[in-house]
């Protein structure tokens, strides 16, 4: 990928290096509330996030009630800590209600639920489903003569589901040129490392049709090229593999092992806090 970002790109990168970081701290306010939480791949998508809503997207396109808006899919319903933090980042939902999440009765729930808070296109919780979903809806968009972009954000742990490439297979069938598919590519799952391998994954899209490309998930100048890149395709839908570190912004979370589902000590929060204003400084 060789693209030169406009100066206007360039000039915002500060300003979305300020909005990543505030995502990352409304992330680990929701995660004091109940001490525990997916933190480490909210963390590891917070950059995305940041050039997604603060950069891609426009005002129309965040006026959720309108029905050709740009669509983003989190086919990852337990990163709802993420999104949770983007929405609230925008003005969606109260800054004072995030230590609320997952708690009983709260709508910011530890994964997403469609129709429960604007913003959120579709129910998250059983792995590989949104990049199907969001091929039905790039058809809906095409049928309906939209222009507008669909994305989605699908796992690297989802690769080992079936209707992920059932899917992929059918987007390239149609020639989904209005589908950008993002692979959140961080190496683990619930447990540890990935069960099963999946590399070579941009060429395993390749090999089904589509464009493909890889980039590092926590570069926000390669976050804003591979959206450029994304624009200027035609013909084909589009894959982003993004390389994401798990805790990405805190040291003694990146550090760990098993960063999947992050339980952290009463007494230690206020070094985590810390830890993030000195290594984002």
């Amino acid at each position: 990928m060789d693209i030169s970002l406009p100066l206007a790109d360039v000039a915002l990168l500060p300003a979305l290096r300020a909005r990543a970081l505030n995502l990352r701290r409304h992330m680990v306010t929701q995660a004091r509330g109940k001490g525990q939480g997916y933190l480490g791949q909210g963390l590891g998508l917070a950059d995305f996030l940041a050039v997604l809503y603060f950069h891609e997207f426009k005002n129309e396109d965040l006026d959720f009630a309108r029905s050709d808006r740009k669509r983003f899919y989190l086919s990852t319903g337990h990163y709802s800590i993420a999104m949770w933090a983007a929405l609230a980042e925008l003005g969606v939902i109260e800054l004072d209600s995030l230590s609320s999440y997952g708690a009983d009765g709260s709508p910011l729930e530890m994964s997403t639920m469609e129709g429960h808070v604007a913003g959120i296109e579709m129910t998250g919780g059983s792995l590989g489903h949104g990049l199907g979903i969001a091929t039905g809806a790039a058809m809906g968009y095409r049928h309906d003569g939209h222009g507008s972009a669909i994305h989605v954000e699908i796992s690297d742990g989802e690769l080992q589901e079936g209707s992920t490439w059932e899917a992929a297979n059918t987007a390239a069938a149609f020639k989904l040129d209005n589908l950008v598919c993002w692979i959140d590519c961080n190496g683990i799952q619930a447990d540890g490392p990935m069960v099963v391998p999946v590399e070579p994954v941009a060429a395993r899209f390749q090999a089904f049709g589509w464009d493909a490309i890889e980039i590092d998930g926590n570069d926000l100048t390669q976050l804003l090229q591979a959206f450029a890149w994304a624009r200027m395709r035609e013909g084909k839908p589009r894959a982003i593999v993004m390389r994401t570190r798990p805790g990405c912004g805190i040291k003694r979370i990146e550090q760990r092992t098993r960063a999947h589902f992050v339980r952290i000590d009463a007494n230690e929060w206020d070094d985590v806090a810390r830890e993030l204003e000195i290594e984002n400084a």
